[in-house]
């Protein structure tokens, strides 16, 4: 089928790399010209294991990118796969899905024939039919169950897993009044679902806008939990990975989500847990287990760093941070655990030199005065402390480049690093 997506960012890269891969011709639409022209080149914009070789097979083939939305005409439906980003209250920001949905109307405006528009950006239940369709229909002249038809298609996908996620899916979401945007989205993904026997769950667009916010507020808050739990076992010395371990065997718990630590961070969690809260809040009713979850998660970073004051005073000292990518596997630092982390060590006086393997350069924007090393063992040399903030696996064989340090304090927000004889080592909830 010919598929086009609007937006080249996490979600619309993945997706329409995904798409290409599936044996469908795909045209992604971007403004910027930088990130058309690396697509076109067979080469990934962003980092995500599984892209780059993905993109060398198929971009400039089977995919193309173009900022033109003209060649939007020669496809069958269009993806929205564009930011939707926080507001200072947590609401979301709609204006960029709306100006490219307008843009997208007028457009086809030219087009004979049916075509279909699918939501895959994370919008509020009824932003699809009562803001960007009526937009649709008056841009383009089209008539909403006629030749134009609408439908949300919710995207499940993991930064640093997202290609894995989405070739093998638990689930597959397709919302939509429209029997002809129902067909197309089975005609879409039928190779995806055949390969990988998920789960079809056809339901109406405001369900599936709503089961995208119930699926990131309710592991959210799973999270925040067995944080919850674990900050209550370091209280007794008790190993909340042990407890874990057990209650994970409890089917109706699961084992899936609950390592302990110092929470989550990313585009998808913080803002989406956020969005639905201020929703909710607008139609009169306080969702408290929602706000409980959000509080529990903005405290452990000032727990992991009370947990460091036990033993160092970190004035004019050097502070190793291990880790800034708010996960393993990417190069994201929105909502990253390191952002309040590091704000709190500057705030204490320190001077912190910092490491990870590829997220440095955007953690730069939100921190340019401190240093950045190319390696963990010269952020670790000569510190008198060192945080742990991300998981990456390479931090799990580090163990003579703690004899650097200059005092051996190691307070570990993920439980990757090892303990070891002559490391004072902290575990934020073990």
């Amino acid at each position: 089928m010919r598929v086009s997506i609007v937006g080249s960012g996490y979600v619309g890269t993945t997706v329409a790399t995904c798409f290409a891969d599936m044996g469908h011709d795909v045209v992604n639409v971007d403004i910027d010209q930088d990130i058309v022209d690396t697509i076109n080149a067979g080469q990934s914009p962003i980092h995500e294991p599984g892209l780059d070789d993905l993109l060398a097979t198929h971009g400039g083939d089977t995919l193309t990118a173009t900022t033109d939305y003209e060649d939007i005409l020669d496809t069958d439906v269009t993806f929205l796969a564009l930011p939707t980003p926080s507001r200072e209250d947590g609401s979301i920001d709609t204006s960029i899905i709306e100006a490219a949905t307008e843009t997208l109307g007028d457009t086809l405006r030219k087009k004979a024939g049916d075509h279909v528009v699918v939501t895959k950006s994370t919008v509020i239940p009824t932003t699809t039919t009562e803001t960007l369709a009526p937009i649709l229909a008056d841009t383009s002249g089209k008539q909403l169950g006629e030749d134009l038809h609408v439908a949300m298609n919710p995207e499940f996908l993991r930064e640093g897993t997202a290609v894995e996620d989405f070739q093998n899916p638990d689930k597959v979401v397709f919302g939509s009044g429209s029997e002809t945007a129902i067909d197309t989205l089975q005609e879409i993904f039928e190779p995806l679902i055949e390969a990988s026997n998920a789960t079809v769950v056809e339901t109406g667009v405001e369900e599936a806008e709503m089961i995208k916010y119930a699926n990131n507020a309710f592991l959210a808050s799973k999270v925040s939990l067995i944080n919850d739990i674990g900050n209550i076992c370091k209280e007794f010395g008790v190993d909340a990975y042990e407890v874990a371990d057990a209650i994970g065997l409890d089917d109706r718990i699961g084992e899936r989500f609950l390592r302990s630590g110092l929470g989550w961070g990313g585009s998808c969690f913080g803002k989406d847990t956020n969005a639905i809260i201020n929703a909710a809040k607008e139609t009169g009713y306080e969702p408290a287990m929602l706000e409980a979850a959000v509080e529990v998660n903005d405290r452990q970073p000032e727990r992991l760093l009370s947990l460091l004051d036990k033993h160092v005073a970190v004035e004019s000292e050097h502070v190793a941070v291990l880790g800034l990518a708010f996960k393993p596997g990417t190069d994201d630092v929105r909502d990253s655990r390191a952002i309040p982390v590091i704000n709190s060590l500057q705030e204490r006086g320190a001077n912190v030199a910092a490491y990870d393997p590829v997220a440095a350069e955007n953690m730069r924007t939100h921190f340019p005065d401190i240093e950045y090393t190319d390696a963990p063992q010269d952020a670790l040399a000569g510190a008198s402390a060192c945080v742990v903030c991300t998981d990456w696996d390479e931090f799990a064989v580090l163990d003579e480049e703690f004899d650097a340090m200059e005092t051996r304090v190691v307070v570990d927000g993920r439980r990757i690093i090892e303990r070891r004889d002559g490391l004072t080592y902290e575990g934020l909830t073990w």
